[in-house]
């Protein structure tokens, strides 16, 4: 996996990094997935965590902002899903992974071409797992959590690291409580759970749950 992520890197920057949705739909096209994450142990764990939490609330639906190639989700139990991410590539893998299941949804998402005025792509609960340090661009990040905040009728579930540091060309860490408490007064962080298995190596993740209500 690393080889393929260094390779598909590697290429972009021959001719400058063309921003993280088209790195997300050049990784998947490559032969890519949605990396360690969503895969073992980190997967499990957070399969736990979320799928506890739509059970204690007795949600009925969720949308996810960045479904990535499905593995996370093969291991959730949602009612209804609508499931949105910035490659063509990654909503195919899913809309065929899920072909028989009629309770899920997948829709191509542009943060620039995103208008839902009418609010409706809503569920209970807007998730957002291992995906806001993916978006290095400043109004990418901003559109992005503004459509995620939007959508949620109850609770936004975020998965991500929460400190300001830049990594490489397709990640950056933000300190997103900062932008929540400044841009979403109607929100509060209601819960909130650590890493499992903190690290940077492989099945770590520094990335922690942020549960919010209004």
């Amino acid at each position: 996996m690393k080889t393929l992520v260094t390779r598909v890197a590697a290429a972009f920057r021959k001719g400058g990094f063309p921003g993280s949705a088209a790195y997300w739909d050049g990784r998947y096209r490559a032969g890519g997935t949605s990396g360690d994450g969503s895969y073992g142990r980190l997967a499990a764990f957070k399969a736990e965590i979320i799928n506890e939490f739509v059970r204690r609330h007795n949600m009925g639906s969720l949308i996810e902002f960045g479904c990535g190639d499905g593995s996370q989700l093969s291991l959730m139990h949602y009612p209804k899903y609508v499931g949105l991410d910035v490659s063509a590539e990654a909503v195919r893998m899913c809309a065929s992974r899920f072909a028989k299941d009629q309770s899920k949804s997948f829709f191509l998402y542009a943060g620039d071409a995103f208008y839902d005025r009418s609010r409706i792509l809503t569920a209970d609960a807007a998730l957002s797992l291992d995906v806001i340090y993916h978006l290095v661009e400043d109004d990418v990040f901003a559109r992005y959590m503004s459509h995620l905040f939007g959508a949620a009728m109850k609770f936004v579930i975020i998965y991500s690291t929460n400190v300001s540091r830049e990594e490489c060309d397709y990640m950056r860490h933000r300190e997103f409580t900062r932008w929540v408490a400044d841009n979403t007064p109607s929100w509060s962080l209601i819960e909130q759970v650590q890493s499992r298995f903190p690290g940077s190596g492989p099945g770590q993740s520094d990335a922690a749950f942020y549960m919010f209500a209004r």
